[in-house]
């Protein structure tokens, strides 16, 4: 127990302390106290609207995963769930929520749904700073075709601990060329982008395509016989961007292929997604060939829909516009 002398004295200490970096904090902003106590107030008001709902968002799609894969442990389910009626619907409750957490922020918009075709297709898409582009297209693929779509992501997931909450459904995935094969011999339908992490850090407002000499994508459409499907999203760069022109960066990606850049955003710029016509399968083309006929097809898309360079400010004015009409 503190005695009525030292209790005052802890007390005198802790008002003087307080004083002195108040004192400290007016001298080094110019603001008044009482100023700053309202400005730190608001932000902390603000901190909450914001946060939130993304942590209400991130524990539940948690606590979601957990379930199906403890369903999936218990019932000894392999990969191909498609016939199971709960864990289907499960997974469909996630998709759900992913996708109403990002049309709320984003005001995402898809276009061009129909030029998908019923059968396999190799989905190809620019690769934003957080692809949340792509997951908004495979969350209202299954909402409005009931269609999983597997998804080929950087082998820098596999070497996390908690990939199986990542992985959990082995629809995403970071295979090879043989499996990506089988897997749209099948009927499905896999996404890939070519530019993967060097196009996520280092593309700019310009939206460049950084795919650099990678024409494996293309050969496994070849292979599988399969048509190609363009997918761009305006404003993606507007919403996350990296300090990707940093040389140190650059250089330590180059040398370490680790996804560690950072990066800021989450700004509720608006989203819309265009599916672009498929290039359909031909048995004459070379992989080099289709590369390029790919680079051509989602250049079309930017250039169509994205006014370039890219501008936060005006993307964000963009949620203001009317919903545009199917293309």
């Amino acid at each position: 127990m503190l005695s009525k002398s030292e209790s005052h004295t802890s007390w005198q200490d802790s008002v003087i302390s307080s004083t002195w970096l108040t004192y400290i904090l007016e001298e080094w902003t110019g603001v008044e106290y009482h100023c700053l106590y309202y400005i730190s107030f608001i932000l902390w008001v603000l901190s909450i609207i914001i946060f939130a709902p993304l942590l209400i968002f991130i524990s539940t799609s948690c606590f979601l995963n957990l379930l199906l894969h403890i369903y999936k442990r218990k019932n000894g389910l392999d990969e191909d769930f498609s016939n199971n009626l709960l864990y289907h619907r499960l997974t469909g409750i996630k998709l759900v929520l992913k996708l109403l957490f990002f049309v709320l922020l984003t005001g995402y918009e898809l276009h061009g749904m129909e030029k998908i075709p019923e059968g396999p297709g190799l989905i190809v898409y620019y690769h934003g700073a957080i692809p949340v582009d792509y997951c908004n297209f495979v969350c209202n693929l299954y909402i409005q075709t009931g269609r999983l779509c597997y998804s080929i992501v950087d082998h820098f997931f596999s070497r996390l601990p908690g990939k199986v909450f990542f992985i959990i459904n082995k629809r995403v995935m970071h295979s090879g060329r043989d499996e990506s094969v089988e897997i749209l011999k099948k009927g499905n339908l896999l996404g890939v982008s070519p530019g993967g992490g060097r196009e996520a850090f280092f593309s700019d407002e310009n939206y460049n395509l950084l795919w650099g000499n990678r024409k494996g994508f293309a050969q496994v459409a070849i292979d599988a016989k399969v048509p190609i499907i363009p997918l761009f999203t305006q404003n993606i760069r507007e919403g996350y961007r990296t300090f990707g022109k940093i040389g140190l960066f650059r250089w330590f990606y180059e040398h370490s292929r680790l996804l560690l850049i950072p990066g800021y955003g989450g700004f509720p710029v608006k989203l819309r997604a265009y599916v672009g016509d498929p290039i359909p399968y031909d048995p004459n083309i070379t992989a080099t060939e289709l590369v390029e006929k790919t680079k051509v097809a989602l250049e079309m898309l930017r250039d169509r829909h994205q006014k370039l360079p890219g501008s936060i400010l005006r993307a964000l004015l963009e949620r203001f516009d009317k919903p545009q009409k199917e293309d």
